[in-house]
Protein backbone atom coordinates (compact mmCIF):
# COMPACT_ATOMS: atom_id res chain seq x y z
CA UNK A 1 0.00 0.00 0.00
CA UNK A 2 2.88 2.19 0.77
CA UNK A 3 4.50 1.85 -2.53
CA UNK A 4 0.84 2.52 -4.02
CA UNK A 5 0.75 5.95 -2.03
CA UNK A 6 4.19 6.79 -3.40
CA UNK A 7 3.62 6.17 -7.09
CA UNK A 8 0.18 7.78 -6.99
CA UNK A 9 2.23 11.08 -5.24
CA UNK A 10 4.75 10.71 -7.73
CA UNK A 11 2.66 10.78 -10.52
CA UNK A 12 0.27 14.18 -9.35
CA UNK A 13 3.21 15.80 -8.85
CA UNK A 14 4.37 14.81 -12.30
CA UNK A 15 1.23 15.90 -13.35
CA UNK A 16 0.87 19.29 -11.70
CA UNK A 17 4.17 20.41 -13.41
CA UNK A 18 3.44 19.46 -16.75
CA UNK A 19 0.29 20.81 -16.54
CA UNK A 20 1.63 23.91 -15.01
CA UNK A 21 4.68 24.12 -17.60
CA UNK A 22 2.57 23.00 -20.61
CA UNK A 23 -0.63 24.53 -20.66
CA UNK A 24 0.69 26.99 -23.54
CA UNK A 25 2.00 26.74 -26.22
CA UNK A 26 4.69 25.15 -24.24
CA UNK A 27 7.41 26.72 -22.07
CA UNK A 28 10.80 29.11 -22.06
CA UNK A 29 12.70 27.72 -19.65
CA UNK A 30 14.47 30.87 -19.10
CA UNK A 31 18.00 31.31 -18.00
CA UNK A 32 17.82 33.79 -15.15
CA UNK A 33 17.17 32.00 -11.90
CA UNK A 34 16.11 35.54 -10.34
CA UNK A 35 12.57 36.59 -9.36
CA UNK A 36 10.99 37.39 -12.65
CA UNK A 37 9.02 41.29 -12.49
CA UNK A 38 5.47 41.72 -12.84
CA UNK A 39 4.25 41.89 -16.25
CA UNK A 40 2.86 45.39 -15.80
CA UNK A 41 6.05 46.70 -14.73
CA UNK A 42 7.79 46.48 -17.66
CA UNK A 43 4.58 46.42 -20.54
CA UNK A 44 6.12 48.01 -23.42
CA UNK A 45 9.89 47.84 -23.13
CA UNK A 46 10.26 44.43 -25.01
CA UNK A 47 9.63 41.89 -21.64
CA UNK A 48 7.77 38.71 -22.48
CA UNK A 49 4.11 39.02 -20.77
CA UNK A 50 2.28 36.73 -18.78
CA UNK A 51 1.32 34.62 -21.18
CA UNK A 52 4.46 34.66 -23.55
CA UNK A 53 6.41 31.15 -23.56
CA UNK A 54 9.31 32.64 -22.36
CA UNK A 55 7.56 32.83 -18.87
CA UNK A 56 5.90 29.80 -18.74
CA UNK A 57 8.38 27.03 -18.15
CA UNK A 58 10.40 27.68 -14.90
CA UNK A 59 8.39 25.28 -13.26
CA UNK A 60 9.84 22.32 -15.11
CA UNK A 61 13.57 23.69 -14.50
CA UNK A 62 13.73 21.23 -12.02
CA UNK A 63 12.38 18.66 -13.80
CA UNK A 64 14.86 15.90 -15.07
CA UNK A 65 13.09 13.82 -17.78
CA UNK A 66 15.03 13.18 -21.15
CA UNK A 67 11.27 13.88 -23.14
CA UNK A 68 7.55 13.27 -22.67
CA UNK A 69 4.10 14.21 -24.46
CA UNK A 70 0.94 15.35 -22.34
CA UNK A 71 -2.95 16.12 -23.68
CA UNK A 72 -3.53 20.02 -22.47
CA UNK A 73 -6.94 21.78 -22.67
CA UNK A 74 -7.34 25.06 -23.99
CA UNK A 75 -9.77 27.24 -25.28
CA UNK A 76 -9.72 25.80 -28.80
CA UNK A 77 -9.79 22.20 -27.70
CA UNK A 78 -7.39 19.55 -26.71
CA UNK A 79 -3.22 19.54 -27.77
CA UNK A 80 -0.37 17.22 -27.43
CA UNK A 81 2.14 19.08 -25.62
CA UNK A 82 5.35 17.64 -26.46
CA UNK A 83 8.71 18.36 -24.65
CA UNK A 84 12.11 16.66 -24.85
CA UNK A 85 16.10 16.91 -23.76
CA UNK A 86 19.09 15.50 -25.52
CA UNK A 87 21.79 16.81 -28.45
CA UNK A 88 21.14 18.03 -31.50
CA UNK A 89 22.39 15.48 -34.09
CA UNK A 90 21.17 17.19 -37.32
CA UNK A 91 20.20 20.85 -38.40
CA UNK A 92 18.53 21.99 -41.30
CA UNK A 93 16.55 24.97 -42.69
CA UNK A 94 13.53 23.69 -41.01
CA UNK A 95 14.16 22.39 -37.77
CA UNK A 96 15.91 20.06 -35.85
CA UNK A 97 16.99 16.32 -34.77
CA UNK A 98 17.21 15.77 -31.18
CA UNK A 99 18.69 12.58 -29.55
CA UNK A 100 17.77 11.75 -25.80
CA UNK A 101 19.64 10.48 -23.98
CA UNK A 102 17.77 7.20 -23.61
CA UNK A 103 18.06 6.74 -27.34
CA UNK A 104 15.26 7.98 -28.17
CA UNK A 105 15.68 10.40 -31.37
CA UNK A 106 12.72 13.04 -32.64
CA UNK A 107 12.98 15.41 -35.17
CA UNK A 108 11.55 18.59 -34.95
CA UNK A 109 9.98 21.63 -37.55
CA UNK A 110 10.26 24.92 -36.78
CA UNK A 111 7.97 27.81 -38.05
CA UNK A 112 7.63 31.33 -37.12
CA UNK A 113 6.28 31.23 -34.10
CA UNK A 114 9.59 28.92 -32.65
CA UNK A 115 11.53 30.80 -30.08
CA UNK A 116 15.51 29.78 -29.95
CA UNK A 117 17.29 30.86 -27.13
CA UNK A 118 21.32 29.96 -26.88
CA UNK A 119 23.43 31.06 -24.15
CA UNK A 120 20.63 33.35 -23.09
CA UNK A 121 20.37 35.17 -26.06
CA UNK A 122 17.76 35.15 -28.89
CA UNK A 123 19.16 32.85 -31.23
CA UNK A 124 17.59 30.67 -34.87
CA UNK A 125 18.13 27.52 -36.29
CA UNK A 126 21.30 29.20 -37.98
CA UNK A 127 22.97 29.29 -34.34
CA UNK A 128 22.30 26.02 -33.52
CA UNK A 129 24.98 22.63 -34.48
CA UNK A 130 25.00 19.29 -33.85
CA UNK A 131 26.31 18.26 -30.42
CA UNK A 132 24.64 21.43 -28.80
CA UNK A 133 22.48 19.83 -25.25
CA UNK A 134 19.55 21.35 -25.96
CA UNK A 135 15.56 21.35 -24.07
CA UNK A 136 12.95 21.32 -26.78
CA UNK A 137 9.11 21.95 -26.46
CA UNK A 138 6.08 22.04 -28.33
CA UNK A 139 2.93 20.38 -29.73
CA UNK A 140 2.71 17.20 -31.86
CA UNK A 141 0.41 16.63 -34.18
CA UNK A 142 0.20 13.57 -36.14
CA UNK A 143 3.95 12.20 -36.79
CA UNK A 144 4.81 15.79 -36.70
CA UNK A 145 6.27 17.42 -33.79
CA UNK A 146 6.62 21.62 -34.13
CA UNK A 147 9.15 23.17 -31.50
CA UNK A 148 7.77 26.41 -29.58
CA UNK A 149 11.31 26.82 -28.11
CA UNK A 150 14.56 25.18 -28.63
CA UNK A 151 17.03 26.19 -25.58
CA UNK A 152 20.80 25.78 -25.83
CA UNK A 153 21.60 26.34 -22.05
CA UNK A 154 24.17 28.31 -20.98
CA UNK A 155 28.18 27.03 -20.67
CA UNK A 156 29.34 27.72 -16.75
Amino acid sequence: MRNNRKTIAAGAGAAGLLGLGLSFSVPAFADDPAPSPSPTAHAGQGHPGKGHPLRRARALRGVQGVHGEATVKRKDGFHLATWQRGKITAVSATGVTVRSEDGVSWTWTSDGRTHVRKNGEKSSLKGLAGGDQVLVAGERSGGTRTARLIRVPHHR
